[in-house]
């Protein structure tokens, strides 16, 4: 697949880059997906919520009742826990949401997430983006210029740019990410991609490896 180059005013510079079909092209495969994206939110739980049973609770283990006549099945004591103020049962303990998932299934996900963008054209290449001084007014420009402002966009870069970076900092719905960084949740959830040609070259070369 070929898209056309454009500069930081949306102009088309008049070069195109290829895309790689072992990457942008390939059948999208979906139970990868939904794994990945599974792992990735299951590693952002710290797991440390908790609640105290009956046995964590001070308070006095002593009958409630006498032993003979009360009509009924004699109550435990007071931390029991169907009772105001009492432990509570079958609640949450600390426990780590973390599971393994292989290195080629990862790989497919991400593949199968950059091929959904390429089917459906949702991913826009420029010569390179930099800013002499971080300036959210000219990126919002920018993001104007390529017709990505209301799409939500992924900015892909190949190296961390801090200007880049301070002047996306402050929109909502603009994320900025190096190639290392890409993940399957974070394409997914972006509405399109705006890659650097270097960005794409560097793409290309972590998927090779």
């Amino acid at each position: 697949m070929e898209l056309s180059v454009k500069n930081i005013k949306g102009e088309d510079t008049g070069n195109k880059v290829s895309l790689s079909d072992a990457i942008f092209g390939i059948e999208p495969n979906d139970h990868a997906i939904y794994l990945d994206v599974k792992q990735y939110l299951a590693n952002q739980r710290q797991g440390t919520h908790s609640s105290k049973g009956r046995s964590q609770l001070s308070g006095s283990t002593r009958k409630l009742g006498k032993q003979k006549g009360g009509g009924g099945a004699r109550p435990g004591d007071i931390k029991s826990g169907v009772r105001v103020g009492g432990g509570r049962m079958f609640g949450p303990t600390p426990r780590d949401y973390n599971f393994k998932l292989n290195k080629k299934v990862k790989q497919l996900a991400r593949k199968s997430a950059l091929s959904y963008k390429a089917k459906n054209e949702l991913i826009t290449v420029v010569d390179m983006l930099n800013f002499d001084a971080p300036k959210t007014k000219d990126f919002v420009a920018m993001t104007k210029s390529l017709q990505v402002a209301d799409k939500k966009p992924l900015i892909i870069l190949a190296d961390a740019n801090k200007n880049v970076y301070l002047s996306a900092r402050n929109l909502p719905k603009v994320n900025v990410v190096t190639v290392s960084e890409l993940n399957t949740y974070i394409v997914l959830n972006a509405k399109t991609l705006v890659f650097t040609v270097d960005a794409v070259a560097a793409v290309e070369q972590i998927f090779k490896a």
